[in-house]
């Protein structure tokens, strides 16, 4: 108890100092948290999600450009597939089910992806879960000028059901490149978590057809989502042999986790840098209680002196510095957490406006556990110095009345 007295005394006696050294732990901890929970939700999201499809096929070039545009509806198409491409890969005895996907416009910034109704009706974007419509809404018709709008795009440019637009040329806005044709939303879909709600979708002729663009590839598709058959691993590998290994005009993306792996491999400089940033923020903390609490210290040793001769040994003096230490990294860490909610949220929203992908900032994380522990010991641990000097405190001295 006297401990815990003496401890708070000099917490409430120092609470500017006190205050202001919490909250750089709070910010070291708090950004060292977020940036934890951010790289692994994201990188763990990135390579599972694969819109219920096992590989992309496109023009050669990049993987990973080829599956950010098909499966994340980012970067732009490495190229175009005439249709009989299309439809030797659908006809492939490993193929389960292949759809053809075509890109090159938008409506406002939001991305129009030209496919077939099968996307809607044969496909689980995740186990056991298909697209689905708000209440009234309808898949479009192949042969007409309607479109089905993502939850996220259709809340963002307040399209609903019965409204009509004219797209843009392009995949970036731009107001001098309207198209002439008139397409009508007739279905909203239900919020999916992926990045199909970020786009809108129409009939693929709608597309392929669409004033401006090149009649001569009026067939042609930007990509095909392909899903093999059960036994995915032989017939993964027969194709990219196919495709990749003895032929040089296409490209077979396969597995779609593995190639979003590498997007990962290639910005982990990035997390690191984060990630050593935030060990600076929460050493440059610490070291802050030691000093707030040791350039306190000559104020306070004839306080340690009264309450020496008043029968507190050396060790409870040690122990209580240490312990104030201790709770202003805890005092830091509890508000630490409320820095984790806003920077967490403030992520999430980013990465959901540009991908589409949904990151929880409730989601538990084991960071959430070590980290608070270890700063609140590497305070504990700054208090050791200051806690020495206290310690050493000759009380005689200290006892006698200042001039």
């Amino acid at each position: 108890m006297m401990l815990l007295l003496i401890v708070f005394r000099s917490l409430r006696q120092h609470a500017l100092s006190t205050v202001v050294t919490a909250l750089s732990i709070a910010l070291g901890g708090g950004l060292l948290m977020s940036v934890w929970s951010v790289k692994e939700q994201s990188q763990a999201i990135f390579t599972g999600v694969n819109a219920g499809f096992d590989a992309v096929l496109g023009a050669r070039g990049s993987k990973l450009q080829l599956v950010l545009n098909a499966i994340f509806h980012l970067e732009a198409s490495p190229g175009n597939l005439p249709w009989s491409d299309y439809l030797d890969i659908q006809k492939n005895p490993s193929v389960d089910l292949a759809i053809p996907i075509a890109v090159g416009d938008n409506y406002l910034g939001y991305r129009l992806v030209g496919t077939l109704p099968e996307l809607f009706s044969k496909v689980e974007y995740a186990p056991g879960r298909h697209f689905t419509l708000t209440p009234s809404g309808n898949f479009f018709d192949p042969t007409r000028r309607e479109a089905v709008v993502g939850s996220f795009a259709g809340r963002k440019l307040g399209l609903k059901r019965g409204d009509t637009f004219h797209p843009y040329h392009g995949l970036i806005f731009d107001e001098k490149n309207q198209h002439s044709e008139t397409y009508v939303v007739v279905g909203v879909l239900e919020p999916s978590n992926t990045p199909a709600d970020r786009v809108i979708w129409i009939p693929l002729e709608g597309i392929q057809k669409m004033t401006g663009h090149d009649p001569k590839a009026a067939t042609d598709v930007s990509a095909v989502l392909v899903k093999l058959k059960a036994e995915s691993a032989a017939a993964g590998f027969r194709m990219d042999l196919l495709y990749n290994k003895q032929g040089n005009r296409l490209t077979f993306a396969w597995p779609i986790g593995q190639v979003m792996a590498e997007l990962f491999s290639k910005i982990g400089w990035f997390d690191r840098l984060l990630e050593l940033i935030s060990y600076l923020v929460a050493l440059v903390a610490t070291a802050s209680i030691l000093a707030s609490i040791y350039n306190s210290m000559n104020e306070r040793r004839r306080e340690i002196a009264i309450l020496r001769a008043l029968g507190a040994r050396r060790g409870t003096i040690f122990g209580a510095i240490l312990l104030e230490a201790a709770a202003i990294s805890a005092l830091g860490m509890v508000i630490g957490f409320a820095f984790y909610a806003l920077i967490m949220a403030g992520a999430a929203g980013v990465i959901r406006t540009q991908t589409g992908v949904v990151l929880d900032p409730f989601k538990f994380n084991y960071v959430m556990l070590w980290a608070p522990a270890a700063l609140i010991t590497l305070g504990a641990l700054a208090g050791i110095i200051p806690a020495v000097k206290a310690y050493r405190t000759d009380v005689a001295e200290h006892l006698v009345p200042g001039s």
